[in-house]
């Protein structure tokens, strides 16, 4: 196994108008589970294509272990790939599928590969399968063919592009589980591409994420969850996602539309000399009180509520009240989220009081979308956001 860097990476299209990836810089360690996560043209795929081979640098190196492996073959650099549609044989078995490429690239015996075919399905749990062709088989179980395809090749790295996005939700669930565990038992470098930020925050030891081809933030899922760089991951990152309301900076207080909420001197401080501040907070650190009692109390009306089995998600929008400007209007309001437990009964239309506590907020650059100040973090070790 081998460590992988890309090191100030850039892919150019077309004249080099259009700029798929820029600049990304990444160390994947020995054995590492990296996932690499961001909406649909981030550049993820590219990046992962790159690695493999497939596309080309345009600016920057790739490096496996000690050599950079830019100019090598596909077939030369020793990393196995799946893809996103499986890309098995229809007209062969799940044996020859899996077989294939060692006979065609390697030197090893035809005992020598089948042992290592048989392996692989015992790992992977589909020796009773071997000898049906991809079309007899479930979407999950062409998916463990794949899987044990890159297997046998025995290789310094894995490249995973959404190998899950055409299972349903329930095997996907269970199949994130079994990939995890077969990293695991591998030991492994591998590199995993989603666009679904449940996959990268349960699956990851670290998780890469990107917005319009730039790295916005590597680190592990909790430090990009709790205290992430900027905007972008701090509303990418969480589902359902961080809410924010965009203010200005007055006598130490944010004022903005919606809401005027002081702040104690150590985050005034934190924020500097900003003079627009957005104000982030996640719809589980809000809560719903029995009646306004602080600062950070305000009057709402609960908009709209989505069941989810073990929690509420329940939307509210701002209600005017003598301490709030004349001017709100409840019906213009746009709303936001707070996650309450499932057994607690709220009904659309009925008064609530929204509480966000100030140790749970997270303020942000409105120009630059930085990140300013975090949240604090009880009982747990502070982090810090990583570029």
């Amino acid at each position: 196994m081998a460590e992988l860097t890309l090191d100030r990476v850039t892919k150019r299209f077309g004249d080099g108008d259009i700029v798929a990836v820029e600049e990304a810089s990444l160390d994947v360690a020995d054995g590492e589970f990296l996932v690499l996560v961001g909406p649909s043209g981030c550049g993820k795929s590219t990046t992962l294509r790159m690695v493999a081979g497939l596309e080309t640098v345009t600016e920057g190196d790739i490096a496996l272990g000690d050599r950079i492996i830019n100019d090598e073959q596909p077939k030369e650099r020793d990393i196995a790939m799946v893809f996103q549609s499986y890309a098995l044989y229809p007209h062969m078995t799940a044996r020859e599928n899996m077989s294939f490429g060692l006979e065609e690239s390697t030197g090893l015996s035809d005992d020598d590969i089948a042992e290592r075919v048989e392996d692989a399905a015992a790992t992977m749990g589909i020796s009773d399968l071997l000898d049906r062709k991809p079309g007899e088989l479930s979407g999950g179980q062409q998916q463990r063919v794949a899987l044990g395809r890159a297997i046998v090749r025995d290789p310094e790295v894995f490249l995973l592009d959404e190998p899950l996005s055409n299972l349903d939700a329930k095997l996907r669930s269970s199949m994130r589980t079994e990939l995890q565990r077969l990293q695991e038992e591998l030991d492994v470098t591998t590199v995993y591409v989603t666009h679904d930020q449940t996959e990268a925050m349960t699956m990851g030891d670290r998780i890469a994420i990107l917005d319009d081809g730039r790295l916005q933030q590597v680190g592990t899922p909790l430090e990009c969850y709790h205290a992430p760089a900027n905007r972008f991951v701090a509303g990418f990152i969480g589902e359902p996602s961080m809410n924010f309301f965009e203010t200005d900076v007055e006598d130490g207080r944010l004022v903005g539309d919606e809401m005027v909420y002081p702040l104690t001197e150590e985050t005034r401080e934190a924020i500097g000399d900003a003079s627009r501040v957005t104000l982030g907070v996640r719809p589980e650190d809000i809560e719903l009180v029995e009646e306004r009692e602080t600062d950070h109390d305000f009057q709402t009306v609960v908009d709209v509520v989505e069941p989810v089995g073990s929690g509420n998600n329940v939307y509210l929008a701002f209600e005017e009240s003598e301490d709030e400007p004349a001017e709100l209007d409840v019906e213009e309001s746009r709303t936001f989220v707070a996650t309450i437990g499932g057994l607690r009964r709220v009904e659309a239309g009925q008064p609530a009081v929204a509480r966000i506590p100030e140790d749970a907020v997270h303020l942000f650059d409105t120009e630059t979308g930085e990140a300013l100040h975090n949240r604090k973090l009880d009982d747990t070790e502070a982090v810090e956001p990583q570029l």
